[in-house]
């Protein structure tokens, strides 16, 4: 692929990816919760969604969603459910700073675990990812060559981007705690269950492109 294209469409990703979503509110929230360590489970979760994802629109799954309004409905409610559900987990919290900080427990894989599962769900149950990767990845793909290749680097270039912008929300996060102590955690879940509602809403009202 030309070096043009790359940084073309490394630079829009840069600019839908760093517009805050879920993956990258749980990775705020996460590393508030138990630290950046761990919350790198979490982003490890999302970056495996983003090859689930492009993956599934380069085999054609997105065009499925685009022209089926039951799968779509599916997947689309799956994901509203889920999101909802993770919104009303982070307003219910108590804002305890036990995980980040102090050393993991003995529960520590099977938190580790949860919070790897919970990003890559959250990305995989949204019909909005596989519809604007059905929509944005053609525009940089060259019809005339190999699409599959061309399809893997666009995987990696989006998800070495999607962790560095996950990383410094996460960074962010755990600053915003040590400096605001308990209160912090307390709001920050908040904030994110808030945010994470409102897309759950948005996802909600969301509707198929005619075709």
């Amino acid at each position: 692929m030309a070096d043009m294209t790359l940084l073309a469409f490394a630079l829009v990703a840069f600019i839908g990816i760093a517009t805050p979503g879920p993956t990258v509110l749980l990775a705020l929230s996460n590393s508030s919760k138990f630290g950046i360590q761990r919350a790198l489970t979490g982003m490890a979760g999302a970056i495996l969604s983003d090859f689930v994802l492009i993956g599934a629109v380069a085999l054609g799954l997105g065009a499925l969603l685009a022209a089926s309004e039951f799968w779509f409905s599916v997947v689309k409610w799956v994901g509203v459910c889920y999101l909802a559900f993770l919104g009303l987990m982070l307003l219910r919290s108590r804002g305890t700073l036990d995980g980040a900080l102090q050393p993991a427990d003995t529960n520590g894989a099977r938190s580790a675990r949860s919070i790897f599962l919970k990003s890559f769900l959250v990305a995989v149950t949204n019909p909005k990812g596989y519809l604007f990767f059905s929509a944005f990845l053609p525009q940089f793909i060259n019809p005339l060559a190999p699409q599959i290749p061309q399809y893997a680097v666009l995987a990696l270039v989006f998800a070495a981007i999607d962790f560095i912008v996950m990383f410094g929300y996460a960074l962010l996060g755990a600053q915003a705690v040590r400096m605001l102590r308990k209160s912090g955690a307390l709001w920050l879940d908040r904030i994110c269950g808030g945010a994470l509602l409102t897309l759950a809403a948005s996802l909600a009202l969301y509707r198929r492109a005619s075709t």
